[in-house]
């Protein structure tokens, strides 16, 4: 069974929200109509009353009434739907003008009402004499049928402008929603549109209501996303081919060389030991974008052990200080700070910042670790001296394979556009962030960890 729509849905909450109010609103007026009525009959019956009491003052026996008919008959000839019975205490009656009407409950005093057939009346009782037991008892019947009527026309009109309300309601609900929700079947006609080589389009917030335009806004963050991360792909996958075409043509021209005519075993040798250097160097390329790939899918879990961070700077110093001094570089550590991570993968990450700076590093520089402990966090930077980076580079320095020189290419793993990449994937994998900073002369990469509890 298809489902009710949203624009039907609307509608029809709409119509039972129009319908309701309605119905409250004409049973009031209709309980207040009923209500007034009733303060009218009361009123009349009561001027009514007082009157026949001066008329009946002297009357205290059924022998009394011969000569107060005509006085009586005077006095409701004013009212022409109004009808009296005088019942004596014990019950007998006395005196009907109109014998006709139904027969009144009695011993049941004040106002009532009571239905016959097509007519209403109004039945009030009450002594002539209030606070006598010997007190003829006086019964008022009083023609209501025109309220009745009235009444009933009005309970009418309500249900008339409850089911013209409702579906006059439905039906402006039905167009208002099929208006207001055009933007999400526009949405639903782009989102179905696309595909790879459609990532451009975009949704038009311009005419949109508040609401729409903020889902409309995240719809077209999230295409700009879906863009920009595949254009990474298609430039990830032309990077990773470009990164193993040169080793592959290296390995199969040195190879196809090697057996255009018969050589000594010395350079059959040569030839092998040059092919497992290429090899070695794409074997540690994959091993890299399986490292990479298994960041990018959370499977990266870092043993939490107790670490000295300055100690595994001054052992990662102590590493390349040959290096530094062939360089004339000066290797520099500040502070000191503990932290529980993964000692293997922080080396890790450390290494590929310190072995990037002293390739960046000119003759006569300096590198200097700097550690920082405070309350909810460790900061660790290394930073060096030297040329600075240019600041439309420092968004795109962790990508893979991105080179500020992209003329540039040297043949190690190491330096393919990957060791900033498995740096970040190391530190988001602790919980922590890594940034460049270049400015001044300085180029400065700023680590930092939460502290567990």
């Amino acid at each position: 069974m298809r489902r009710l729509s949203l624009s039907g849905r609307l509608a029809l909450l709409f119509a039972a929200c129009t319908a309701a109010v309605s119905l409250v609103a004409g049973v009031l007026f209709s309980r207040a109509s009923e209500a007034h009525f009733i303060e009218l009959d009361q009123q009349l019956l009561d001027s009514k009353l007082i009157a026949l009491r001066s008329v009946l003052q002297d009357a205290r026996q059924a022998g009394d009434f011969p000569r107060l008919q005509a006085r009586l008959h005077n006095e409701l000839s004013r009212q022409p739907d109004l009808a009296l019975r005088i019942h004596g205490a014990d019950g007998q009656l006395w005196f009907d003008s109109a014998p006709s009407l139904p027969v009144a409950p009695t011993n049941t005093p004040g106002l009532h009402s009571l239905i016959q057939g097509d007519t209403a009346y109004r039945i009030y009782e009450v002594a002539l004499s209030p606070g006598r037991s010997d007190s003829p008892q006086l019964t008022l019947l009083l023609d209501i049928t025109h309220h009745q009527h009235f009444l009933q026309r009005m309970q009418h009109l309500i249900w008339l402008t409850v089911g013209l309300s409702a579906l006059a309601t439905a039906l402006l609900g039905a167009w208002t929603a099929r208006s207001g929700l055009r933007p999400l079947r526009r949405m639903s006609a782009v989102a179905a549109g696309v595909s790879a080589s459609s990532l451009t389009q975009r949704l038009p917030q311009e005419h949109m209501p508040a609401e729409l335009a903020e889902l409309a806004s995240s719809f077209n963050a999230m295409l700009g996303r879906l863009e920009e991360s595949f254009q990474r792909l298609s430039a990830f996958s032309a990077d990773i081919a470009h990164e193993l075409r040169t080793p592959l043509s290296n390995l199969l021209t040195h190879t196809q060389v090697t057996l255009t005519r018969p050589r000594p075993l010395e350079d059959y040798r040569e030839a092998l030991h040059s092919n497992l250097e290429e090899l070695q160097w794409m074997a540690q390329l994959v091993n890299d974008m399986l490292y990479l790939a298994k960041a990018d899918h959370g499977l990266l879990s870092p043993r939490r052990e107790a670490l000295e961070l300055a100690q595994e700077a001054d052992m990662l110093l102590e590493f390349y200080a040959p290096l530094a001094e062939d360089a004339q570089i000066e290797l520099i550590r500040e502070g000191h700070a503990g932290f529980a991570g993964d000692r293997s993968m922080l080396r890790r990450a450390l290494s590929n910042l310190l072995d990037n700076a002293l390739r960046f590093t000119p003759a006569g520089g300096s590198i200097k670790v700097r550690i920082n402990d405070s309350a909810q966090r460790v900061s660790l930077s290394i930073e060096n001296s030297g040329e600075g980076i240019a600041q439309e580079a420092l968004p795109r320095l962790f990508d893979r394979f991105y080179r500020a020189d992209p003329a540039r290419r040297e043949g190690s793993s190491e330096h393919a556009g990957l060791g900033l990449a498995i740096t970040q994937s190391i530190i988001r994998a602790h919980g922590g962030q890594i940034r460049c900073e270049s400015a001044a002369g300085w180029t400065r990469f700023v680590i930092e960890l939460p502290k567990g509890d």
